[in-house]
């Protein structure tokens, strides 16, 4: 509720009602978009009694970084974060101070197509859920097998997960196999969820390559009649003795070994498989700021989406791509939520939105080409470092590009549009201020 903002007090009022509406369930968000546009109309509307500059309010009411660790007046406890910095870097690619006096300008000359900037400041909470089983295998063909708790559902898991074992090990993505969702493989788990993956999953898969990369030391260490110490993994996929290439094996030459016959090791050592759990001791809190530019028709009330920036924190990337990937997403699925998306009634309480015909969902070509970028604050929650990404899109785009579509008409009297913002409901609120004026 109080976001990233240093805000000693909170009261509020909780309302639960019986309805006989439609059931709604978590969506990519689960609430944190509702709470952030809440507090970021909250921060233009006082930048506007305050006639100051919405991104200046912003930046001198952050938490600085030297206060966290701390726990929040609502009990969350935030880890880690330089809110000012992904602030600044989005009004750079942004251009911020330019777009404000191209605004000036449509503004004097009264143009019908007026812009509007928006922001979006936010903290998201990730990884409430905790805690992940997982293991890593080496089978006697060389090829590496990871069973983890989370189940993927298109977000890259094989990918993330395969990194940090070839990394171990030197050797390709090709040569790891993700084993997920299979309760006869998998002990335990607590899923996929909350945006957890990479930082509790992934905690997991390094943890138990740690560990069956000391396990292979020890077995070709006793092997090769050698000190611990001196076994290495070599480029290229192969372990032996430092500095005595000749020794090294191939990782299937190592799993081959293993269960071969004739070969005697000790206790524990009889296989090339370790299996590890992770709990992070509390949640992750990402944060960032969003940035939204639209053109809004004043006779119409139509909304054209120009620019949007993002600038994200979500603690230590390890595979971009993927990270802009589930931002597209989330950022996709905020605008959805603030233009159109629309579950409606008739007076008898019939649906009207029953297809997606009638619940407009956002496509291709109402939106522009995302600008994506990133701080890396990392967690100390985790050895990884990660934090989640799944959600920050939906939770930082909304709110910016809400704001936006308010500022574009604000100097025509209008204070707040209700979500969604379609045509009608814009057009509705310049009238009505132009009215009153």
């Amino acid at each position: 509720a109080t976001g990233p903002y240093v805000i000693p007090n909170v009261s509020f009022v909780a309302r639960s009602v019986i309805t006989n509406t439609t059931p709604v369930h978590a969506y990519r968000g689960a609430g944190r978009p509702e709470a952030t546009s809440m507090l970021e109309r909250s921060l233009d509307s006082l930048a506007a009694k305050l006639e100051m500059d919405p991104l200046e309010l912003r930046r001198k009411n952050f938490i600085p970084p030297e206060d966290l660790p701390l726990e929040s007046p609502t009990g969350a406890k935030y880890d880690v974060a330089e809110h000012a910095k992904a602030l600044d870097r989005a009004a750079e690619l942004a251009g911020y101070n330019q777009l404000r006096r191209e605004q000036a300008v449509r503004r004097e000359r009264g143009d019908r197509r007026q812009l509007g900037i928006g922001i979006g400041s936010y903290v998201e909470v990730t990884a409430i859920a905790n805690s992940e089983w997982g293991s890593v295998t080496i089978e006697d063909n060389g090829t590496f097998v990871v069973r983890v708790g989370t189940s993927g559902t298109g977000q890259g898991h094989e990918t993330a997960f395969a990194q940090i074992v070839a990394a171990h090990f030197k050797i390709p993505l090709t040569k790891v196999r993700l084993v997920q969702s299979d309760s006869k493989e998998i002990p335990r788990a607590d899923g996929t969820g909350g945006s957890r993956s990479l930082q509790v999953g992934g905690s997991v898969v390094l943890g138990a390559s740690e560990g069956l990369l000391e396990k292979s030391r020890q077995i070709v260490a006793h092997l090769k009649e050698a000190n611990i110490e001196d076994i290495v993994v070599f480029e290229g996929g192969k372990i032996g003795i430092v500095g005595v290439p000749d020794s090294a094996m191939s990782w299937a030459e190592l799993a081959s070994a293993v269960i071969s016959p004739t070969v005697d090791l000790p206790e524990g050592l009889g296989d090339l498989s370790y299996e590890d759990s992770f709990e992070q001791p509390d949640p992750s809190f990402p944060f960032g700021t969003h940035i939204s530019v639209v053109e809004v028709d004043i006779e119409s009330g139509e909304v054209k989406v120009l620019r949007h920036i993002a600038v994200d924190d979500c603690g230590r990337i390890f595979n971009r791509l993927l990270v802009d990937g589930q931002v597209h997403g989330g950022v996709a699925q905020g605008m959805g939520q603030v233009l159109t998306e629309h579950f409606r009634y008739d007076d008898d309480a019939n649906p009207l939105s029953g297809n997606l015909l009638s619940y407009l969902i956002p496509t291709a070509p109402m939106l522009p080409s995302f600008e994506v970028d990133h701080t890396q604050t990392p967690t100390p929650l985790n050895p990884l470092g990660a934090k989640g990404i799944g959600e920050s899109g939906t939770i930082g785009s909304g709110a910016a590009l809400h704001n936006a579509v308010i500022d574009a008409v604000a100097h025509l009297g209008v204070n707040h549009i209700d979500m969604p913002t379609t045509p009608g409901a814009v057009w509705q609120a310049i009238k009505e201020a132009t009215t009153a004026s």
